[in-house]
């Protein structure tokens, strides 16, 4: 699992984690069911605190894409595709905000902006 931290972002490293976990989730490289490194394992190969990958590990809990089991580990959440559709049309909403107001900015009308999306549907 390539997950990549740095120091210098402005978002906190359990974010970071947290992420780029979701993205890999989303994206389909980490099917449900599929076991997680262990958070103490995480932590090393990252060289971040043990209480930093704890915390991305909760936070990804309480949103629903992993699951932990006492004794077993953490596990790619499975069952759950409406937790996984809503971010994902969250995540779209967000992108599309942003090539609307690049739009409004650069004068491109909405029936252009309509055009340019159906032309990208068709690949």
């Amino acid at each position: 699992m390539d997950i990549i931290v740095s120091n210098a972002s402005d978002k906190p490293i359990y974010e970071q984690i947290a992420s780029q976990m979701k993205g890999l989730i989303l994206s389909g490289v980490l099917d449900a069911g599929a076991q997680l490194p262990s958070i103490r394992a995480l932590a090393n190969d990252l060289r971040v605190s043990v209480i930093t990958t704890k915390r991305a590990y909760t936070d990804l809990e309480a949103q629903g894409f992993i699951e932990t089991v006492q004794g077993k580990g953490s596990f790619v959440a499975g069952g759950n595709m409406e937790v996984l559709r809503e971010e994902r049309l969250r995540r779209v909403e967000e992108h599309l905000t942003r090539a609307v107001d690049e739009a409004k900015a650069g004068g491109i009308a909405a029936g252009d902006l309509h055009d340019m999306l159906d032309l990208l549907l068709e690949d």
